[in-house]
């Protein structure tokens, strides 16, 4: 069976148009990356776990707050590895400077024996859709195109499926 994780899709409407929050995963393999590897939070859905509960832990886990809202289903997304993503739009407008994610170590540098610690995200920004559709991982970017096709629906119709 495969994989499943749970994020949520952060928006705000900032000047007329839709923002999204995304995250840059932190560590040395994605430090020199940037266009194609950010995310939205999210991360492995627990044994057992309801799927929104774990994007919100993940959600507090990555960005050191809760995130609170109305929550709306957008889908569930087959990742090019065969992971399945759970996700969930919620309109919120989060400090970046509120943001502190938690850690994980690793060993670095590989083969070493010397143990780092490393932020599980190193920092989160707002972009405009068309800039997160550059940003965002290839397997995320329908979350983007669900989002926008819901947002142009009349309130009732944008979240019934």
């Amino acid at each position: 069976m495969a994989k499943r994780s749970a994020g949520l899709l952060i928006y705000r409407l900032h000047d007329g148009d839709y923002e999204v929050l995304l995250v840059h995963p932190g560590g040395p393999y994605w430090a020199k990356k940037d266009v194609g590897a950010w995310s939205i939070p999210k991360g492995l859905v627990e044994e057992d776990e309801d799927e929104l509960d774990a994007a919100r832990r993940e959600a507090r886990e990555e960005l050191g707050i809760d995130v609170e809202g109305s929550f709306h289903h957008l889908g569930e997304y087959k990742q090019p590895g065969g992971k399945i993503v759970a996700a969930w739009a919620v309109e919120a407008d989060i400090d970046l400077e509120a943001i502190a994610s938690n850690h994980f170590r690793m060993e670095w540098p590989p083969r070493s024996g010397v143990m780092a610690e490393f932020p599980e995200v190193d920092r989160a920004e707002w972009f405009t859709l068309s800039d997160a559709e550059q940003k965002i991982l290839k397997g995320q970017q329908p979350l983007l195109v669900d989002f926008l096709r819901r947002r142009s629906q009349s309130p009732v119709e944008a979240y019934v499926s």
